[in-house]
Order: C-alpha cells, then sequence, then structure tokens
C-alpha cells in the first residue's frame, strides 16, 4: 500500500524510527502511508509557521530583550528550515527519490522545543500578557500536533511535552503563587492528549489494514491468488503511461488451457481447482519476480511481460506453455495434464490503450488454438483487423471483448 504517488520513504536514524514507530506488526506499506501523512501539506504547514513566528514577533516588539529577539530570530530559523525540508521532501517524493524524512522528524522536534522555549521565558518574564499570548499559541500548536500527527504518537507525544512542558518551570520563576495550578494542568493534559493521539494511531491503522485487505480482495483471484481483471487492467493502464512516457515496449501474453473442460467433467471441480493453483505456482516459478500475473476467470490467464521485441515474447511465451503442460496430480495415483495456447500482443505495436492490446492478445490466442493447440501466435495485421471489428461490435468496451 506508483507514478502517481507521493512516496517518503522511512526514516533510518535509531531516534528517528524510534520516534515515527507506527506500533507492532504494521506491515511497510502502511509505515510509508503513516509517514507521508507526517509530512502533510504546505498549506497547513504555512498555518502554524505563520502563527508561531507572528506571536514570537509581537512579543519581542513588547520585550525586545536578547532573549525573545532570540526566540524570534530561533522560530524564524526553525520554520525556514521546516519549509526548505518540506519542499525538498516533496520533490524527491514526486520523482521517486529518498526523501530527508530523518530531517523532517527532527525540525519538527525542534520545532516544539523552540516553541516551549518561548513560553518558558514569556512565563517567567511576569509579563502577563507576553505570557498570555505565548502560551495561547503554545496550547493551540498541542492541539494541531495531537490530530495532525497522530500516525506518530511517539513523535506528538515529544512535541507536546517540549511545548507545554516548559510552562511548569516557567511558573516557577514567575514568583506568582496562582499560577502553580499549572503543576497539575500541565501533565494532565500532556498524558490526555498523547493518550488521544496513541488511541487515534491504533484507530487509524486498523482502518488501513481494513482498506488493504479490501484492496487486495478486489484486485485479486480468491483461488490462486493471483491479479484479477480489475487488478490486471490497472497495472497494464500503469505499464501503458509509462512505456508511453519512457518510449519502451512490452508484451500482453493471453493464454487459456488446453483440455481443461474434461478435468471438470470428470474429477469435478475441485479437482479443477487444484489444476488452476497449480498454474498459478508454476507461473510464479517460470517467470521473473515481480512479473504481472493475472487469472482473466475460468482457465484463461495473461501476463505482462517486459519483452521488447517479439522474439523474446515468444520465448516467454513457451516458457509458459512448458511450465504449464506438466502433469498435475490430482489424488494419489491420479494425474492429468492439459496445454496452453498463447496468443501474443505487443506495445505499441498491435495497441496503446487497455481495450486494444486484451482485444488483440485474445484474438492471438484464438488464432494461435485454430492452428493446433499449444502454440504461441503473434498478432498480425489480420488479427488486428479481427479484434477492432470486435471491439466495435462490442461497442468499445475490449474488456468484455477480451473475454
Amino acid at each position: 500500500m506508483q507514478s502517481e504517488k507521493l512516496l517518503y520513504s522511512l526514516p533510518q536514524w535509531r531516534v528517528t524510527r524510534w520516534l515515527a514507530d507506527a506500533g507492532p506488526g504494521a506491515p511497510e506499506d502502511i509505515r510509508t502511508a503513516l509517514i507521508a501523512q507526517l509530512h502533510g501539506s504546505l498549506p497547513v504547514f504555512a498555518t502554524g509557521a505563520v502563527n508561531t513566528v507572528a506571536v514570537a514577533a509581537v512579543i519581542a516588539i513588547r520585550q525586545p530583550t536578547a532573549l525573545f529577539v532570540s526566540w524570534l530570530v530561533l522560530e524564524i530559523a526553525v520554520c525556514l528550515s521546516r519549509l526548505t525540508v518540506l519542499i525538498m521532501a516533496l520533490r524527491a517524493a514526486r520523482a521517486h527519490r529518498s526523501t530527508p524524512t530523518d530531517l523532517h522528524l527532527l525540525l519538527a522536534v525542534a520545532w516544539s522545543a523552540s516553541v516551549g522555549f518561548g513560553v518558558f521565558v514569556s512565563i517567567a518574564s511576569g509579563d502577563l500578557v507576553v505570557a498570555m499570548l505565548a502560551s495561547l499559541s503554545a496550547a493551540a500548536m498541542v492541539g494541531g500536533i495531537c490530530f495532525r500527527n497522530f500516525s506518530a504518537p511517539r513523535l506528538a507525544g515529544a512535541m507536546i511535552l517540549l511545548s507545554l512542558g516548559p510552562i511548569i518551570p516557567g511558573a516557577a520563576l514567575a514568583g506568582e503563587p496562582l499560577l502553580y495550578i499549572v503543576y497539575l494542568q500541565v501533565p494532565m493534559y500532556l498524558a490526555a492528549m498523547t493518550a488521544a493521539a496513541f488511541r487515534l494511531n491504533r484507530m487509524l491503522i486498523t482502518t488501513m489494514r481494513a482498506e488493504r485487505e479490501n484492496s487486495h480482495r478486489a484486485h485479486h483471484d480468491a483461488l490462486t491468488g493471483l491479479l484479477n481483471r480489475a487488478g490486471f487492467v490497472e497495472a497494464l493502464t500503469t505499464k501503458l503511461k509509462a512505456s508511453h512516457r519512457e518510449g519502451t515496449q512490452f508484451a500482453v501474453l493471453f493464454f487459456d488451457l488446453d483440455n481443461f473442460k474434461p478435468i471438470n467433467d470428470t474429477f469435478g471441480h475441485a479437482a479443477g481447482d487444484k489444476v488452476l493453483k497449480g498454474v498459478a505456482e508454476r507461473l510464479h516459478r517460470a517467470l521473473p519476480l515481480g512479473s504481472v500475473i493475472a487469472r482473466m476467470g475460468g482457465d484463461e490467464f495473461v501476463v505482462l511481460s517486459d519483452s521488447s521485441t517479439a522474439e523474446q515474447a515468444f520465448d516467454t511465451g513457451h516458457r509458459i506453455i512448458a511450465e504449464v503442460t506438466m502433469s498435475y496430480e490430482l489424488a494419489d495415483g491420479i494425474c492429468a495434464n492439459v496445454g496452453a495456447s498463447v496468443g501474443i500482443a505487443m506495445s505499441p505495436d498491435h495497441g496503446s490503450e487497455v481495450e486494444e492490446l486484451l482485444a488483440v492478445a485474445d484474438t492471438a490466442l484464438y488464432e494461435a488454438k485454430s492452428g493446433g493447440k499449444s502454440r504461441c501466435c503473434l498478432a498480425s495485421v489480420k488479427t488486428n483487423l479481427a479484434a477492432l471489428r470486435r471491439l466495435q461490435r462490442s461497442g468499445g468496451t475490449g474488456i468484455e471483448a477480451a473475454a
């Protein structure tokens, strides 16, 4: 859980890994999605940055001492650094390069520490107006921290502690007894907000797991574990965009099983299902790791191959036939044999759209079966014309035509 997604790197440093930890058992794709949430958006960042810098500036004007001017300078430096890192991370994520996630997390902590420093010096100054402004700014920031960063509850807890914690020593130095109530308020607020971040984190991960499982079910065949029609169409769409952008070629190999129906008729559907699962396993062994393989329905399968020439596509097709046609054990002492016929379409030669490629490959498969089973057939001009007529008859929906 690629071309259109923003992909942010997982943290690498020990301290940042600890801060961003999503809890035990969270898979890597969910961890990556949670890291992306921590980066947020530039408008959200700008809102918080403008608030803290403006408060520091107003207070520095009212109290132009070295401490408050230093706080203003620190706020500006941290916010500019965070802005720079966010822009760098956004550009790197769009280009699928490594992002400065560790630095982003440390600067978030530094921002909280800067706000906490401002609260401390403001309350310790004894100026109630200054103290009120700084405390309100910190409280507002804490709310944002909890609900913006709950995808990493440890980070949220650390930021809340650094933002609010300095209120206690600041109140002690102010010498105002009424302020001592913060000794009770701050720990309670810190505990409540941090606990809320952890609860929200658990809810988020549960939701993401459910979405991940639903997406897997929607895009995979329940029997074989291969992609289903919807999953393959999505993968083919992505491949077409990439090949158009990079000027590369690839092949779509559509095949079905020869002599499969007699197995169902003679031994039952359970035996047929066993053969289909065996075909899926053999395809994984025969094809390169990461190959896109799908079961389109019944005994029909399709493979997306990086073959850039017809010769390479034929090699892949013959490898599929060799693997699939080996004997299958249905039960003790009972074996069955099936064959495979393969139709090949090359992109962009035979089409640059999903419907076109599937229809052409399916028509090439029909030619392969007509000329004798367990054969490979590359799409020809005749194949393209036949596929075009099928597309026109089906109203342009090549997905049905390819079935």
